[in-house]
C-alpha cells in the first residue's frame, strides 16, 4: 500500500507538466532581453554582481582544480570559492553550457533555470504533502519563485533565485515528521542538504532557521523518528562537506564573518511594492530599499491583508497557525538590531540583536529573513485555496469560486513582475577573445588590469573569462579577509591600485620616482608580466599613468594598450 502511493507520488500528470511548463515560461519571459542578447545583454540592477557569477562560472568551467581555492584572481593570494557564492553545484555541472556558448549563456540557464526550478518544486512539495488542489498548489508554488522579494534577488544573485533543492529538502523533513523511514529519507535528505551547500548555503541557513521557528511554534511535529532521521542525516552529510567546508572556514582567504551586523527591514517595506512590481512606487522604493537587489520585504499592503485575513481564518488549523507564527517571527527578526519606520529610527531595539553574532549567524544579512516568509505565505494561498474550493462544492448561493479568485488577482497583480531590463555590455577587446593575450600572459604570471578589478569595476572579470581563464589577474570582486580577519568585499589594495583608481575617479595625481618604485615593489608582488589597459572612461590620462609608472614601451594590441613588466 505504501509502495503504490510511493510510486503514485512521482508520476508526473498532465496538470503537472503544463504547470511547470507555465512557469518556464514566465521566466523566460522574464529574463526574455537576456536570451535575445547573449552577446551582450548585462542585467540594469545586477549592478556589479553579473559580471562575478559569469567568473564563478568561467572558473568552474575552465579551471575545476582550483574550484575550492583559486588564484585566477587576486593574484598571488587568491580566492577561497567555498567562502564565496561561488555555486560549484551548477557551475561544473554546466561546464558544457560554458565552453560551447560562453559564461553568459551559463548565467541565463542558471536563472532562468533556478527560477522555474524553484516555482516547480515547491508546486510539487505542496500539491504531494500540504494541499490537494492542484491550482492552489500552482499558485503557491508561482508565488514561492515570482514573489517581489525573489524577483528582487534575481536580479544579481542567482543563489538566491535556484532554489529548487530546498523544497525537496522540506518534503524529506515533513515525511520524516509523518513516519517515514528514517534510514532511506534520512539518506535522500543528507544528499540533498549536501548539494545544496554547493549551489547556496545562505538560503540552506535561512531554511534552517526557518524549520526550527516552525518547530517550535509546532512542537508535536519534532517527532522521535524525525529525529532519527536527522542524524542519518547528518552522518551523510558530515564526511561529504567535511573539507570543503574546513577549506571555507580555515583555508587560505577564509574570513570569520561579514560583519553585517545591524543591518535590516524598514517596517514599512513589508507593505510597500518593490521595484519591478507593476505598482511599484520609485519615489518610497528609495526611501525603504538599500539596493536593488535586496528589497527582502516588499510584499505590498493587498497581500499584508490578505495574510492577516487568512491568520485569523485559518488559525484554529495547527499547521497553518504554525505558519503565521513561523512568518511573524521571521519577519520581526528581519527588521535588524533597531527597528526602522518609513525611514526613520526609532531606538526601540529587535529580537535579532540577541542572536546576530552567534558563528555563521554573524555572517547572515538579517534583512533576507524576510525571504522565509515567501514559501509560508505561498503554502498558506494553497491551504486557503483547497479549503475554499471544498467550500464552494456545498455554496449554492454564493459565488465562493469567483470571489477567491477576483481576491487574488486584485491582491497579486500589483505585484506581479515586471521584465528586467538589460543594458549592453561592452565589446570584449579582441586581446582576449581572439588568444593575443598568449604573447604576453600565461597561468603563472597575473596581468595588471587598468583600472583594476573591484567592487565597484568588474568588468576586467568578465573579460578574463572571456579569455578562458588563461591568466590571473590582480585583486578583484569577491569576498574575502580585510585588515582584520572580519569579511571584506574586494582585495586589500596595494598604492599603485589605488593610485590608478583615483586617475580613473578624475583626481589629479602626481607621478615621480616614489610611485615608480612602489610600482615596481607592486609587480613583483603581483608577479605580474604585463599591463593591459582596455577601454575606459579616461583612457589618455590612464595610458600617461602607466607610461610614468612603468616605461613608454606600450603597445596598441588587439584593442588594447599593453605594457609588458
Amino acid at each position: 500500500m505504501v509502495l503504490r502511493e510511493a510510486t503514485r507520488r512521482v508520476q508526473i500528470t498532465a496538470v503537472d507538466a503544463a504547470v511547470i511548463a507555465c512557469y518556464v515560461l514566465g521566466a523566460l519571459l522574464l529574463y526574455s532581453h537576456l536570451w535575445t542578447d547573449l552577446d551582450r545583454a548585462y542585467l540594469v540592477n545586477s549592478l556589479q554582481d553579473q559580471n562575478m557569477f559569469e567568473w564563478f562560472f568561467g572558473v568552474a568551467a575552465y579551471a575545476p582544480d582550483d574550484a575550492l581555492v583559486t588564484t585566477l584572481q587576486n593574484h598571488p593570494l587568491g580566492v577561497n570559492m567555498m567562502a564565496n557564492t561561488s555555486m560549484l553545484g551548477l557551475g561544473i555541472p554546466l561546464a558544457p553550457v560554458t565552453w560551447v556558448f560562453g559564461t553568459t549563456a551559463t548565467w541565463a540557464v542558471v536563472l532562468t533555470g533556478g527560477m522555474a526550478g524553484s516555482a516547480a518544486g515547491w508546486y510539487w512539495v505542496i500539491s504531494r504533502h500540504l494541499a490537494q488542489s492542484r491550482i492552489g498548489a500552482a499558485i503557491g508554488g508561482g508565488f514561492c519563485a515570482f514573489a517581489p522579494p525573489m524577483i528582487s534577488h534575481a536580479n544579481a544573485h542567482p543563489n538566491f533565485v535556484a532554489m529548487f533543492v530546498l523544497p525537496f529538502i522540506v518534503s524529506r523533513v515533513i515525511v520524516l515528521a509523518r513516519g517515514g523511514n528514517p534510514v532511506r529519507n534520512g539518506l535522500a535528505l543528507g544528499l540533498l542538504i549536501t548539494y545544496q551547500v554547493f549551489v547556496g548555503e545562505e538560503p540552506l541557513l535561512i531554511a534552517a532557521i526557518t524549520l526550527v521557528v516552525y518547530g517550535c511554534a509546532r512542537p508535536a511535529t519534532v517527532t522521535r523518528n524525525l529525529l532519527k532521521g536527522l542524524g542519518v542525516a547528518v552522518l551523510v552529510t558530515l564526511p561529504l562537506v567535511a573539507y570543503p567546508v574546513w577549506k571555507q572556514f580555515y583555508g587560505p582567504q577564509s574570513y570569520s564573518n561579514m560583519g553585517h551586523g545591524a543591518a535590516g527591514n524598514d517596517l514599512a517595506a513589508m507593505t510597500a511594492f518593490g521595484r519591478s512590481s507593476l505598482a511599484g512606487d520609485s519615489v518610497v522604493r528609495q526611501r525603504l530599499e538599500s539596493n536593488p537587489t535586496e528589497e527582502n520585504a516588499f510584499f505590498g499592503w493587498p497581500l499584508v491583508i490578505l495574510v492577516v485575513v487568512l491568520a485569523i481564518w485559518l488559525w484554529r488549523v495547527a499547521s497553518a497557525r504554525a505558519l503565521v507564527i513561523t512568518a511573524g517571527v521571521m519577519a520581526v527578526f528581519s527588521l535588524g538590531w533597531w527597528l526602522s519606520v518609513n525611514g526613520e529610527k526609532t531606538g526601540i531595539p529587535m529580537p535579532w540583536m540577541a542572536f546576530s553574532q552567534l558563528p555563521l549567524l554573524n555572517s547572515l544579512l538579517g534583512a533576507r529573513l524576510s525571504m522565509a516568509c515567501v514559501p509560508v505565505i505561498g503554502i498558506l494561498i494553497a491551504m486557503a485555496c483547497q479549503r475554499i474550493l471544498t467550500l464552494a462544492e456545498h455554496a449554492t448561493h454564493i459565488p465562493l469560486r469567483l470571489l477567491w479568485f477576483g481576491t487574488l488577482a486584485a491582491v497579486l497583480l500589483p505585484i506581479a513582475p515586471t521584465p528586467f531590463q538589460t543594458v549592453q555590455r561592452p565589446v570584449t577587446p579582441e586581446f582576449f577573445t581572439e588568444g593575443m593575450w598568449r604573447d604576453y600572459a600565461g597561468p603563472d604570471r597575473s596581468v595588471i588590469m587598468v583600472p583594476p578589478a573591484t567592487s565597484s569595476h568588474s568588468l576586467p572579470l568578465y573579460w578574463q573569462a572571456q579569455a578562458g581563464m588563461g591568466f590571473p589577474i590582480i585583486e578583484g570582486y569577491f569576498v574575502g579577509p580585510g585588515t582584520t580577519k572580519e569579511g571584506h568585499y574586494g582585495a586589500i589594495q596595494r598604492p599603485t591600485s589605488r593610485l590608478l583608481e583615483a586617475i580613473t575617479r578624475g583626481e589629479e595625481k602626481s607621478i615621480g620616482p616614489d610611485e615608480r618604485e612602489q610600482a615596481r615593489r607592486d609587480v613583483e608582488f603581483w608577479r605580474a608580466s604585463a599591463v593591459v589597459l582596455g577601454p575606459s572612461d579616461r583612457p589618455d590620462e590612464l595610458r600617461r599613468a602607466c607610461d610614468a609608472l612603468f616605461g613608454t614601451g606600450g603597445r596598441y594590441v588587439g584593442g588594447v594598450w599593453v605594457w609588458p613588466v
